[in-house]
């Protein structure tokens, strides 16, 4: 089972910005946490982060063939990105979507999600043990759902 991690716009500086909301791990030992994690589950992970939707975009769309499940932050995209949205959809694939911060409380503009509704779950607010949520949750998911 193969799994896309994706990040997106500013989590390449996990560790140094707004520690209060982010946490204090940087992106690269979170994606080691994930690995060491999914390896124990006989899991594999693709890690990938940009700054541009477009690279997102096209790393979904390279590796979707050899995936069985999403789990993606967006960053800021969360709150525009409408190409990032239908390429998400157009994966047919189960995502799982993970926040550091709680959006919900936030600034108004972090409110508004364009990933509701084609996600399998959010997660918010739990910094980096979210991603770790989500892997179980999503490899859960697959368990249960792959033929």
């Amino acid at each position: 089972m193969t799994i896309l991690v994706i990040n997106g716009p500013n989590l390449n500086i996990l560790g140094k910005r707004e520690i209060r909301h982010y946490g204090s791990l940087t992106l690269k030992e979170i994606n080691s946490k994930l690995d060491k994690q999914a390896k124990s589950k006989n899991v594999k992970c693709l890690f990938f982060q940009s700054n541009h939707e477009g690279a997102l975009i096209d790393f979904i769309q390279k590796n979707v063939t050899k995936a069985q499940g999403i789990i993606i932050n967006p960053g800021a995209l969360t709150h525009y990105g409408y190409s990032l949205h239908d390429a998400l959809i157009d994966s047919a694939l189960p995502i799982v979507e993970v926040h550091l911060s709680d959006i919900n409380t936030r600034e108004d503009f972090r409110k508004i999600d364009v990933f509701d509704g084609i996600v399998i779950k959010k997660i918010s607010g739990h910094k980096e043990k979210g991603y770790t949520t989500g892997l179980q949750l999503l490899i859960n998911h697959l368990r249960i759902n792959l033929p």
